[in-house]
């Protein structure tokens, strides 16, 4: 090695470290690159072998240049800078360079390693047998899947005592063995086929489950039930105001007519007559087709218990010159509680519906407070409910009594007359509200509509001048006679309804009154008319204020014919 320059101290290289060869020996090596170790499965001796040292190349040798190379010598440089390289600066000098070379660090031994043993396997090509992991169960199915049999001991060993699925010393000798089976046996039945056809089957069963689920989730969606035939036995069903056909089909089939409300509404879709169906009672048949039940209850003969009463009408019948007879309410009674149910009439007779009205108590019945006094003190009893009876539609239920019929009839037409305006506090100028009433029924004998509001005024001035009212159709009503006219002898026939011969107004309404008459009482029109007649053929009168204007208007109407 070349002396170092003056002035600079060398640098430690990594030689100057290494421990001698003899005294550090390396590991043995096995030849393949790896520490030889003992080994638990061969019968090798437990000493290691020798240790074989590196060896370690000197920094000089002759003919092979050195492991590092020396620095490069620096020239001299200025006395402050230090020397160096052309393109590197000289640094100062080395004040440490007259100090003695410390020795290099001596590096500890290293600590031999405990060897690790190696297992000594020979190869094989035998694969190792691995179970079939069990199919999850399949979603849907109910079914639990069936349990497996314990295999029989000879499954797994041969004749040997060795496993046939997996031997450990099996070293390729029977290239003629394939999954498990040998080319002169038998193959046996596989498991796994069992398996896939188990699994066939639970996902067929989800289908089918799921196929009637769909099914009956169809019939509730879109399906129905429905009977055959025209049905058997008679059932009495009613509508309501307002019902749709849906609700129609659902009353008949709470009723037991039809077996579902969509049988009715689709065998009814087409049917524009059942679009215009009323309310009321029905009488129809116990299990019948969706189509038979439409078609029976828009026929004529399936309503029942329908009471309609018009204006003008008594309760009593008119008989009309030509002998036709006008029904009153009990007749009209009578009739709309008539029906034939299995056999078995519901009609109730008049005489009962008499009895019942004059026995009755007229505000259990339903009359309004205001008119149960002046009401009961009627001459004739069967007729206290005269003009307490608004006109209107009204529902009959067949089979029931005739007191409950009356009283459902008379609550029903006493919201009718306070829905026109009469009540307690509100009545015709100087007049009780019963009195109004009966001003209202005279109105409607004797006059068309538009002349209510006239007619009104003439009785209104005849009361307040204490004036007879004259009226033919106040003489008519216990006669039961249908026209204005009347004659010598009836006019001079005595009777609180006689008009021409007492004052005031008669003891009870004389006819049903409608609601155009009841306001025309409550709020007649001014004028100073006192009489009138009818004038023109379409029933409108002449009004006039003197007797002689109203004899000129009677020979005018006579003359062309009016009466």
């Amino acid at each position: 090695m070349e002396p170092r320059p003056a002035g600079r101290r060398r640098r430690a290289e990594p030689e100057d470290f290494a421990p001698p060869a003899d005294e550090y020996p390396a590991p043995a090596d096995d030849g393949y690159g790896r520490r030889a170790v003992r080994s638990r499965y061969r019968d090798e001796p437990d000493e290691p072998p020798p240790p074989r040292a590196r060896p370690r190349r000197a920094a000089e040798e002759p003919g092979r240049p050195p492991r590092r190379m020396p620095p490069p010598e620096r020239a001299a440089g200025p006395p402050d800078r230090p020397v160096g390289p052309p393109d590197r600066p000289a640094g100062p000098p080395d004040r440490d360079a007259d100090l003695p070379a410390e020795p290099p660090p001596r590096m500890p031994p290293e600590r031999p390693r405990r060897p690790r043993p190696v297992r000594d396997e020979r190869p094989t090509d035998i694969i190792p047998f691995v179970p079939d992991e069990p199919e999850p169960p399949k979603r849907g199915s109910r079914r639990e899947p069936e349990p497996e049999e314990a295999p029989a001991e000879d499954e797994f060993f041969d004749e040997y005592g060795y496993d046939e699925e997996y031997d450990p010393e099996y070293d390729g000798e029977y290239a003629e063995y394939e999954d498990g089976e040998y080319e002169d046996e038998e193959p046996k039945p596989k498991k796994r086929r069992r398996k896939r056809a188990f699994g066939w089957i639970a996902a067929i069963a989800v289908l089918v489950a799921l196929g009637g689920g769909a099914w009956y989730g169809y019939q509730a969606l879109f399906g129905y039930e429905d009977f055959e035939g025209s049905g058997t036995g008679d059932v009495l069903v009613q509508v309501e105001d307002g019902d749709s056909t849906s609700a129609i089909g659902a009353r008949l089939a709470d009723a037991g007519v039809v077996a579902s409300g969509r049988a009715f509404v689709k065998a009814g879709k087409d049917n524009q007559a059942l679009a215009k169906i009323q309310h009321g009672y029905y009488v129809l048949k116990q299990h019948m087709s969706g189509t038979s039940a439409v078609d029976m209850i828009v026929s004529p003969q399936a309503r029942v218990g329908e009471l309609e009463l018009k204006p003008y009408t008594q309760f009593d019948d008119i008989t009309q010159p030509d002998g036709k007879v006008t029904p009153g309410v009990f007749s009209l009674l009578s009739k709309a509680s008539c029906a034939n149910l299995n056999g078995k009439s519901t009609c109730i007779s008049t005489d009962e519906l008499r009895k019942t009205v004059a026995n009755a108590d007229l505000k259990a019945l339903g009359v309004p407070d205001w008119a149960v006094e002046p009401a009961s003190k009627a001459e004739n009893k069967d007729k206290r409910l005269e003009g307490l009876i608004a006109p209107g539609v009204y529902d009959v239920k067949p089979g029931s009594s005739a007191l409950d019929i009356l009283t459902k009839l008379v609550k029903d037409s006493a919201a009718s007359i306070a829905d026109a305006g009469l009540t307690a506090q509100h009545a015709g100028p100087g007049r009780t509200p019963y009195e109004t009433l009966i001003i209202a029924s005279i109105i409607e004998r004797e006059a068309v509509t538009s002349d209510f509001g006239k007619i009104s005024r003439v009785i209104y001035n005849r009361l307040g001048k204490n004036m007879k009212l004259e009226m033919d159709s106040t003489i008519n009503y216990p006669l039961d006679k249908p026209t204005l006219l009347t004659s010598d002898a009836d006019r001079a026939r005595p009777g609180p309804y006689n008009s021409y011969l007492n004052t005031g107004l008669p003891p009870t309404p004389i006819a049903v009154s409608s609601k155009d008459a009841i306001q025309a009482a409550l709020t007649p029109p001014p004028g100073d008319w006192l009489f009138f007649v009818k004038c023109e053929k379409n029933g409108q009168s002449c009004f006039a204020v003197t007797n002689q204007e109203h004899d000129k208007n009677k020979h005018d109407a006579q003359a062309r014919g009016v009466y």
